[in-house]
């Protein structure tokens, strides 16, 4: 039994319930009043360490539904409907709680990242619930551009790729927030891709001494 099972166990009940809909929901609605109403909205939701510490404390839950500032309500839309798609998958597939934990997990990585550079943001998490689906359903295909059609893998290693991009190239306040923000994949899924990289280094050095063994 692993700390999950154990943990839905005790505390299955506490699962947030069309967590992810809710979200998403929050992030229309603070989009519209951002754009139409009020920008300053924007500015109050943000996860700020110094503004936190002088006892704003709604900013460790509000900054998860501060939408991406597109200004095509289309592109908002559909950045929405592909959150939806995705979360509401993984909540098929762990049940309410798992789902919830996971998404916790996120939050305190990006607070956490928050204390320590000053700054935060629910970017790392979104990208976290990306990689979790590109990991569990690899070979699902999605048709991007909506007619090129490529699995659902090819696109993880894309947005892999462009992570650890920016890792390498960031400053000590970008490498925190990023890897803080894969907190929920690192938890749920670390144990897997810390084998599956021994597995493939092992692999490619088999093949690496046989090829020059041959070479010989």
């Amino acid at each position: 039994m692993t700390w999950l099972d154990k943990l839905e166990r005790r505390y299955g009940r506490l699962g947030i319930p069309y967590l992810i809909n809710i979200v998403l929901g929050g992030q229309l609605l603070c989009w519209f009043i951002i754009m139409f109403i009020n920008s300053r909205l924007y500015l109050a939701l943000t996860l700020d360490r110094e503004l936190i510490l002088h006892g704003q404390i709604w900013r460790l839950i509000s900054f998860v539904f501060l939408p991406t500032l597109q200004t095509s309500p289309f592109w908002l839309v559909l950045e929405l409907y592909f959150y939806w798609w995705i979360g509401n998958s993984l909540t098929r597939a762990w049940g309410d709680f798992r789902f919830t934990v996971y998404w916790l997990a996120g939050m305190l990585g990006a607070i956490l990242s928050c204390f320590l550079t000053g700054y935060g943001s629910s970017s790392g998490l979104f990208l976290s619930l990306f990689f979790a689906f590109a990991w569990m359903w690899p070979n699902m295909q999605v048709l991007l551009f909506f007619f090129i059609p490529v699995k659902v893998k090819w696109l993880g290693w894309a947005a892999a790729l462009v992570w650890a991009v920016q890792f390498l190239r960031g400053g000590f306040s970008t490498k925190i927030t990023l890897l803080f923000g894969l907190a929920g994949f690192l938890l749920f899924f670390g144990k897997e891709l810390y084998g599956w990289v021994k597995e493939t280094l092992v692999s490619y050095k088999r093949r690496k001494e046989w090829n020059d063994r041959w070479k010989r």
